[in-house]
């Protein structure tokens, strides 16, 4: 073996999560709460990042459409990250920077919301959809790490994971989002 302890990989997980719980209890509180807000108001709730952040968001769509730990009505949710001839077009035609923010401009509207995950709250295209969505009078909800980057100062609110790993942010986000979207599913199931 290299060397490399599998298992202190998870001890260093466990370790990040119960920081971030910790540290973000208040704003992940606040998280649910607007989410639940939306869909209860029957807003849909658009997800969007790149990399494993992209497959990230397609996940959580995924659970609030179909299900999560409950059958229930599926629930209006998008994955700006699927449709290959939209990214495409706006890469070719506008720039990669535009590519989310041009489904927002097409696709939201006032009462909805816009979770992004960027982990190093620097993405262009991800700061561009958070700025459509906010023009639109959707809120914003940015999941990020290190130091929260751009989209700290103007998402509505912004969870900052502490941690300057890349994949450790994308663990600990992907636990924050089954955490809300376990609340919102209890919820709109009825129990």
């Amino acid at each position: 073996m290299s060397g490399i302890d599998p298992v202190a990989h998870l001890r260093e997980l466990a370790e990040t999560a119960t920081r971030a719980a910790d540290q973000l209890a208040s704003q992940i509180r606040q998280a649910t709460e607007i989410t639940r807000e939306t869909v209860l108001a029957g807003g849909t709730i658009f997800f969007c990042g790149n990399g494993g952040s992209a497959a990230d968001a397609q996940h959580m769509a995924t659970e609030y459409v179909v299900r999560y730990q409950r059958t229930r009505r599926p629930l209006r949710a998008i994955a700006l990250t699927t449709d290959t001839s939209v990214l495409t077009a706006a890469g070719n035609d506008f720039s990669f920077d535009e590519i989310f923010s041009r489904q927002i401009e097409a696709l939201g509207r006032a009462g909805d919301l816009l979770m992004v995950h960027t982990t190093s709250g620097n993405s262009p295209n991800c700061v561009r959809a958070i700025e459509a969505a906010k023009a639109l009078g959707m809120r914003t909800i940015a999941l990020t790490a290190k130091d929260g980057g751009r989209v700290k100062g103007i998402a509505n609110l912004c969870l900052v994971v502490p941690t300057q790993r890349t994949d450790r942010a994308q663990e600990v986000h992907l636990a924050i989002q089954h955490a809300i979207c376990d609340v919102v599913d209890a919820e709109v199931a009825g129990g």
